[in-house]
């Protein structure tokens, strides 16, 4: 496996388009009259930081989820396929729907509340959902579902919608119907994405601030540990309410803005789980901004350093690794400069998922190709890996 050309990555694009209009064409009976994308992401540093008010500094990449549709010839609902689960839903859009079975139909029901909520009369459509985000991985592939689906909406309607609204929009449809108490991260970046590099994300505030990489001499390198999470089962929304008490202990409004000489200071109040919680935050906001400047500067090994510090405070304070996650990023450290690996850390909720690795371009195929063949002696089981490369936000392809 070699890094992706963007030639290499418009072909794939197209490829992904081709089969949701061909397979749309074979479920409905009639061509798509839309066909829309949104990208699943990376975050490079600051996870569980952002439903705390802090920073993140995730990257869009060339995954997409991408939905086909035309207007429906009967009936007052959305009809959505889903080519992963080769399952259908109705979903009815006169009024808010109900959440329930199947639940990834939730996240489409959440979507479709939010833009009924908002006043809009929305039109009956047929669709049919293809993606090649992975699953359960960390890469977001709940928000490019979510967003994809608003993206369409907007689309059919004549009515595009300001770019953080629909995060927002989004974000409501995670927390109300798939339950689970996410920031505005995975949202914000499937909807605001873009081509020259990552986006630095202050979740207090909502600005955000375009985070180029310097040059093209390192790529990041994802690797999926094929262990699935589901941050819908509890562990998540467990780790949110213990920031919201460590926050309140503090007597700051979000544990985002407290300062780690704050958290210091009141560690026998807060006591030791919810210390190891607080000075993850702190610490990671700290990292996140100053990694933000490396990646800007193309100091490689501050940014590889600062990705190391950041998963060893998700293992040993936040404790949301997994074994195997902490095996690939000891395997990437083994390599080490020399080998062409400047850092490495999990990314997205953990409990399993992915890593990335900064990684010499160059390098990254023998790179990955190490990374797998040691991952499989050390758990037996196959390791997935690709490089990725930014991508622009969420688009119309068609319509």
């Amino acid at each position: 496996m070699t890094p992706i050309a963007r030639d290499d990555h418009d072909k794939r694009v197209a490829v992904l388009s081709g089969t949701a209009a061909s397979e749309f064409t074979e479920k409905f009976g009639r061509p798509p009259r839309w066909i829309v994308a949104a990208p699943g992401r990376v975050n490079l540093i600051g996870d569980h930081t952002d439903y705390s008010g802090g920073l993140v500094l995730p990257m869009a990449i060339e995954r997409y989820t991408l939905i086909a549709a035309a207007p429906a010839r009967e009936g007052r609902r959305l009809q959505l396929h889903s080519a992963a689960v080769n399952q259908s839903v109705d979903i009815p859009l006169d009024a808010p729907p109900t959440a329930g079975e199947p639940s990834w139909a939730n996240y489409a029901r959440g979507v479709v509340a939010g833009f009924l909520s908002r006043g809009h009369a929305l039109p009956a459509l047929d669709a049919l959902v293809v993606s090649d985000v992975p699953l359960g991985g960390g890469l977001s592939s709940s928000a490019a579902f979510e967003v994809a689906l608003a993206t369409l909406l907007e689309t059919a309607l004549g009515q595009p919608m300001d770019l953080i609204e629909k995060a927002r929009l989004c974000r409501e449809a995670e927390h109300q119907y798939a339950r689970v108490p996410c920031g505005i991260m995975d949202q914000l970046i499937s909807a605001m994405g873009n081509e020259s590099g990552a986006l630095l994300i202050d979740c207090h505030t909502g600005k955000t601030r375009p985070v180029p990489f310097a040059g093209a001499k390192m790529s990041l390198l994802i690797a999926n540990s094929e262990v699935r999470h589901s941050l819908g089962a509890g562990a998540y929304a467990v780790r949110r309410s213990e920031c919201v008490e460590a926050a309140r202990t503090l007597g700051v409004p979000e544990l985002g803005q407290a300062k780690l000489a704050q958290v210091q200071a009141a560690e026998a109040r807060l006591g030791g789980l919810l210390f190891r919680r607080a000075r993850h935050v702190v610490t990671e906001n700290e990292r996140a901004a100053a990694a933000a400047q490396a990646f800007e500067r193309g100091d490689w090994h501050t940014a590889g350093s600062l990705m190391y510090d950041s998963h060893r405070s998700l293992r040993d304070d936040f404790e949301v690794s997994s074994p195997e996650l902490d095996t690939l990023v000891e395997l990437a450290a083994d390599i080490g400069e020399g080998g062409g690996v400047s850092g490495a850390r999990m990314t997205g909720g953990g409990f399993g998922g992915c890593t990335v690795t900064l990684v010499a371009t160059e390098r990254a195929a023998a790179v990955g190709e190490r990374l797998a063949e040691r991952y499989r002696q050390r758990h037996q089981r196959a390791l997935t890996w690709f490089v990725a490369r930014p991508s622009r936000g969420a688009h119309v392809l068609q319509g």
